[in-house]
């Protein structure tokens, strides 16, 4: 279980929080999305979530540890795969050795299988890949690990259009009852299939905070060439031959989510979100 209760963060004695009287709850077995606008304090909460950050005010608990302390038995359970990283210029099998030690539940099984879904081989010598094959290697580590809580920050940035496929299936593969995966994103198409709850944040707090369950059942997603249509919806935004809508799910037809449209609705009407999420 992963707690955050009152958050309050800033980078510096007169600056402007980051994040303020931020609060989460979040159990096992979610996959779940972090949505902000950039300055949102995303990242801020990953570094924050992992003890790489102290929080100033507020608490963060996992498991029994509070991230800040830095328990080896935390350290141990916990993996972020950041936006921006450097591997070693060292063969595969050395980056293992050196590596995977720090990870009691890693598993040379999974990662080889890993490594397959993401179509590279065994041996490869890491000074050789490119970027995009050197996040798939990392995230095939990652995954290998098999902390009960894996943190991804712009997972799919660098990855083709094969890697980000690629990625879904990873993830999917390696979800547990006992996980936690939270991927913070700007590209809400590559993950908007794979997620279980999405949390928006903005201005230092959290906008909206709920599984997809409950989001498709409270609204629904549209495509309309209509414009009479488009002008009734609570959101309709200009996409390609038409219209992409929000309308208030009245009749229990639920319909796959828009991240883009929920997005874009939660930040521009946050009061209308509150008020169909509260009723």
């Amino acid at each position: 279980m992963l707690t955050i209760s009152n958050l309050t963060y800033s980078y510096g004695r007169h600056s402007r929080p980051v994040l303020e009287n931020y609060s989460l709850l979040i159990e096992p077995g979610t996959i779940c999305g972090l949505l902000g606008r950039n300055g949102a304090g995303k990242s801020t909460l990953l570094y924050l979530l992992t003890g790489l950050l102290k929080p100033q005010r507020g608490c963060i608990e996992y498991n029994g540890f509070i991230p800040w302390h830095r328990n080896i038995s935390f350290l141990n359970d916990v993996f972020l795969v950041p936006e921006e990283f450097e591997l070693p210029n060292v063969s595969l099998a050395e980056f293992i050795d050196v590596t995977a030690p720090f990870y009691p539940k890693f598993s040379i099984s999974d990662f080889r299988r890993h490594l397959e879904t993401f179509e590279l081989s065994h041996d490869v010598h890491l000074g050789h890949l490119s970027m995009g094959q050197k996040k798939r290697v990392f995230i095939s580590f990652a995954l290998a690990c098999n902390t009960s809580l894996l943190i991804l920050d712009e997972p799919t940035n660098g990855l083709d259009i094969p890697g980000k496929r690629l990625f879904r299936k990873a993830i999917l593969s390696s979800m547990t009852d006992d996980r936690i995966i939270i991927v913070s994103t700007h590209q809400v198409y590559d993950i908007e299939k794979i997620l279980d709850r999405i949390i928006i944040t903005d201005n230092g707090g959290v906008l909206l905070d709920a599984s997809v369950t409950e989001i498709t059942s409270k609204l629904n997603f549209k495509f309309t060439t209509d414009k009479r249509m488009a002008a009734s919806a609570i959101l309709s935004l200009d996409a390609p031959g038409g219209y992409n809508i929000i309308e208030q799910n009245t009749d229990d037809d639920e319909t796959d989510i828009n991240l883009e449209s929920l997005f874009e609705l939660t930040c521009q009407r946050p009061d209308e979100i509150t008020r169909i999420f509260e009723n």
